[in-house]
């Protein structure tokens, strides 16, 4: 006999999250083109699904980690293209967090992590700093591009001015803060951290196309 589902996880939905009942679940992804979810019975498995991708739940599913690179700037938009590009993302705030790094020309995702409670701002700041130590161990100067003027700070600072409170949901995403910050305290690095110009270029390629 088939396991009842109990909890649902909504991946790409109104407001994505983890549901426990199928009439919640609809109300997320009723009318919302190319939704993402699943159901499953128990909050653990439901859990765990969230923090991975739909598409490792799925038979049946579109190759490719990321969505590409979402919307062309102009011809003549004064781009350094050899770059890789950065984003977060957060479903709430504090919320379900995940950031991402992508060739700023093909959109092809690089890296990516997922956590179970962060913020925006911290996974813009994880994101750089990661952009940061993946190059230094390549011996690489290439550009990074973020559209988070505060993240940019932080990084400057050496520090990620956070208010989110330790927990253990937030264990594991306050230990990798602290590791960043102490990288940017004992490394050195060539690589321009460079502001994207949204209102000109339209979003930038990590972008998780969720607005």
């Amino acid at each position: 006999m088939a396991k009842k589902n109990k909890f649902y996880v909504v991946w790409e939905g109104l407001e994505p999250g983890i549901y426990s009942s199928w009439t919640e679940c609809q109300r997320q992804i009723k009318g919302y083109t190319g939704a993402k979810y699943k159901g499953f019975p128990t909050r653990e498995e439901a859990e765990d699904a969230y923090l991975g991708q739909y598409k490792d739940y799925t038979k049946s599913s579109s190759k490719g980690a990321g969505k590409g690179k979402p919307k062309s700037p102009p011809k003549d938009a004064n781009i350094v293209w050899d770059s890789i590009s950065v984003d977060a993302a957060c479903a709430g705030n504090p919320g379900v967090m995940e950031y991402q790094g992508v060739n700023t020309v093909t959109g092809q995702r690089i890296f990516h992590q997922k956590f179970a409670l962060g913020t925006n701002n911290i996974g813009e700041f994880l994101a750089i700093v990661h952009a940061l130590a993946m190059f230094q161990k390549e011996g690489k100067d290439t550009p990074i591009y973020t559209d988070s003027k505060i993240a940019m700070g932080w990084v400057r600072k050496k520090k990620a001015n956070t208010t989110l409170k330790h927990s253990p949901r937030t264990a594991r995403l306050l230990e990798l803060i602290s590791r960043a910050e102490k990288w940017l305290k004992s490394n050195t690095y060539s690589n321009k951290i460079m502001k994207w110009d949204t209102e000109n270029w339209g979003e930038i390629p990590a972008d998780f196309g969720r607005k």
